[in-house]
């Protein structure tokens, strides 16, 4: 789209509800996953694998048919550290999931968020090959955990992935981030 074709895109398009929807989900989710018995358990799956999808389709809507917004670029990945957050949280409080686990993957999230928002004068970091394997790695992990019956060393392999992948593309980028505020720096000074 070049500028002349920009066009003021409106907060309340489909893909800013779906990240909403995303983010209401998450207490009903919750609520299930504390409520005793199998039936509560696969509810709160569905509960979340519902939030899940809406993440990928927000951002393809967005993407497609240019709906990207500020209120997105800031909701989105507040919606999907909700809901990740919320199920980690919620695991470790069980005692299915260590805490440390929760706390290395939250401390990145976080971390990362709020870089994201340090560096945003400078420009926007695009989510890399990384990032979104990051993203599949725990949602495939945190099912894992919700889906009674499933074998603990799966659980287990696939959880670990997720915290590898979640460590080194937190690491990724912070380096991302420094060399975007270097060449901010260096063109302010030309």
């Amino acid at each position: 789209m070049t500028p002349d074709e920009r066009r003021v895109v409106s907060p309340w398009n489909i893909a800013n509800v779906l990240t909403v929807l995303r983010l209401a989900l998450v207490p009903f989710f919750v609520i299930c996953l504390f409520l005793p018995g199998d039936a509560w358990r696969v509810a709160a799956l569905v509960v979340f694998g519902v939030a899940s999808l809406t993440d990928h389709l927000d951002g393809e809507l967005a993407r497609r048919y240019h709906l990207i917004t500020d209120f997105g670029k800031i909701a989105d990945p507040i919606a999907d550290k909700a809901l990740t957050g919320a199920a980690l949280v919620s695991l470790s409080v069980l005692q299915e999931l260590p805490w440390w686990v929760t706390l290395v993957i939250l401390a990145r999230e976080l971390g990362i968020t709020a870089l994201r928002f340090v560096v945003i004068r400078h420009g926007v970091i695009p989510a890399s090959y990384g990032g979104k394997v990051k993203t599949a790695l725990q949602i495939a992990a945190i099912v894992l955990y919700l889906l009674p019956g499933v074998p603990d060393v799966l659980r287990w392999v696939v959880m670990g992935a997720a915290l590898v992948v979640t460590v080194v593309t937190g690491a990724d980028y912070v380096v991302r981030a420094i060399r975007l505020r270097q060449v901010a720096k260096r063109a302010r000074a030309e």
